[in-house]
Formats: structure tokens, sequence, C-alpha cells
């Protein structure tokens, strides 16, 4: 079994890796760093980044958090890489994580496809204009693009400090539209050692918040994972297991629309995109082996100040303040 999850792990990462390498715009590295040409050589940055990247893989596993969230606003603060080269990878990054464990929540029951569905149509759509619409106004005010994008990520921080998962809400009366759409399920519990019912709530608005998260997706390449657990779990009462699964599954299809546009304006860069993608899975897998003993709170209280920092250095450096470097 472990030797089959292995080879499905390396046959997604083959298929990205070749989607990347084959990328029909790759761009010099003079477009790819802000301020011109590099002084370093060719292999330094991504030498470091893919040592960043282990990091990173590292404390989004302990801190319950996507690559995505942490890989853009810090790489994009503390790398010499324009915006939209670090928007496109996060994506990839974003997509990377899902397309591993998506395949392995299905066969157990955990993702369900008639909550996905829905949920990936509005998000996935509205995250083609995001991407389309961050580049434009990228290209027009790359301040604008940062100030927002660290405006996010300061509301991110508050939204990680201050969310209270629920592991089993009770939804006493499921609503029209969840009804209509047959969002409900049933599946076993490992640690109850029971099999749980649910259904979901507040269905519209669950779902009109999935076209700000898939703009805001789109837009900084940051995916979705963020706020696809929130949404699904605090406002529609769907359970924490399989909120958590149908976000990963739903990534796979959302991050896949976004990260189309990037692609094909050349701003998905092998020379970036390998070294990050690889670094955050070997991370990943370390992350998981670490957080047996580790104390899962500290690092997410971490992660949230790490995040809250890249934030403001973002606003910082869109706004042209300068109080942070």
């Amino acid at each position: 079994m472990l030797k089959k999850r292995t080879l499905s792990l390396g046959g997604w990462l083959f298929y990205l890796m070749v989607v990347v390498m084959t990328c029909p715009a790759v761009a010099s590295a003079t477009e790819m760093m802000v301020g011109g040409a590099p002084s370093k050589p060719w292999w330094f940055w991504p030498v470091v980044l893919f040592f960043f990247c282990l990091v990173l893989g590292v404390l989004a596993v302990m801190a319950g958090v996507g690559g995505g969230v942490l890989y853009v606003p810090l790489v994009s603060g503390f790398f010499p890489f324009h915006i939209d080269f670090v928007r496109g990878i996060g994506l990839m990054v974003a997509l990377a994580g899902a397309l591993a464990a998506g395949p392995g929540l299905l066969r157990r029951n955990l993702a369900n496809l008639r909550l996905a569905l829905p949920v990936a149509l509005i998000a996935s759509t509205f995250s083609i204009a995001g991407a389309m619409l961050g580049l434009y106004l990228s290209r027009l005010n790359p301040n604008l693009i940062q100030s927002c994008l660290g405006a996010t990520i300061v509301a991110i921080a508050f939204l990680l400090l201050f969310s209270k998962n629920t592991e089993k809400p009770v939804v006493t009366k499921q609503d029209a539209i969840g009804l209509a759409l047959g969002l409900r399920g049933v599946y076993w519990d490992d640690g109850a050692r029971e099999s749980v019912d649910w259904k979901t709530l507040r269905t519209r608005l669950g779902l009109f918040m999935f076209i700000l998260i898939g703009l805001l997706a789109g837009m900084f390449g940051l995916g979705a994972g963020w706020a696809n657990v929130p949404v699904l779990n605090l406002v529609m009462g769907v359970p924490l297991k399989v909120s958590v699964a149908t976000s990963k599954f739903l990534l796979s299809i959302t991050d896949t629309s976004a990260a189309w546009i990037y692609l094909n304006r050349g701003c998905v860069v092998p020379l970036i995109a390998v070294p990050s993608i690889l670094g955050l899975m070997i991370g990943s897998i370390l992350g998981v082996k670490i957080l047996v003993v580790a104390k899962p709170k500290f690092i997410r209280y971490m992660v949230i100040a790490v995040l809250l920092f890249a934030g403001l250095k973002a606003l910082d450096k869109g706004l042209g303040i300068g109080l942070l470097g």
C-alpha cells in the first residue's frame, strides 16, 4: 500500500514538473529579478529557495496551513523575484500539495464530490478572473498589487488567529439550496469509531463567499486552503475532517484554473518553480514526522506572527513607506 501511494505521489509530481518544464513562455533572469540582472551566479537563488521552501513545508504542516499562503508573502518579501512570478509559482506550490493529498482523501470518502463540484465551479471560474485581473493590475501599478497582497495576508493572519474550527457542527435542519444540491454525506470516523452523518446550512452565503475566495486565490496566487476550511466548517456546517479533505480536492481544480493563466503568460519559471515545489513537498513529509513530537500550537502562533510580519512588509513595500526595509 505504501509503495502504491509513493508511486502515485511520484506520478503526480512528475506530471507537474513536466508541465512546468514545458511551459510555452519562459522569462529571462533579468525579467525575473526586481532591479535588473542578477549579481549572483544562476544557481545561487534556486539553491537558497530550495532550503527556504524545505523549512516552509515543515512549518506549513505543523501549523495546519497550505504552502501557498506562506510561500507568496515570504518569497516576495525576502527574495529578489518579480511579484508576478512569485504569484504564479505560489499557485503551482499549492497545486502540488493538493495533487499529492487529493486521491487518498477521495478513497477514504472524506472529500465529498457533491459538495466539491458546485463550489469548485464557482471558485475556479472566479480564480481565472482573479488571475487575469491580478496580472492586469500588476502591469498598471505593481505597488498596488503588493499593497493589496499585504492587506490580504494581514487579514489571513487574524483569521487564523481568531477562527475556532468545530469538529462536528450540529445542523438540525438543512436549508433549501443545500437540500436541492444534495449537499450531505456520511463518513467513518476512525478516532470516535462511529459513522458520522452531516448536512449543510447557510449554503447561499457559503457559495457567495467562494466567489471572493476564487478572486483572491487567483489574484494573489495564494491558493485557497486558508479560506476554504473556515467557510465550509464555520459557515456551512460541514465537519472539520470533511472540510479539510474537500478543501484539498478543491485546490486541485481551483488552482489549476488560475495557474494556467500564469503559465500561459510565462510567469511560471522552472528555475524558481522546481526547487520551490521539491522543497515544500520534502518539507511536508518531514513536517508530518516532526508533528508527532512537536507542539503544533506554538508553531501555529509562530506562523501567524511570520505571516503578520510578511503582510506588513508587503504593505510597507507597496505603499513606499520603507520602515521595514
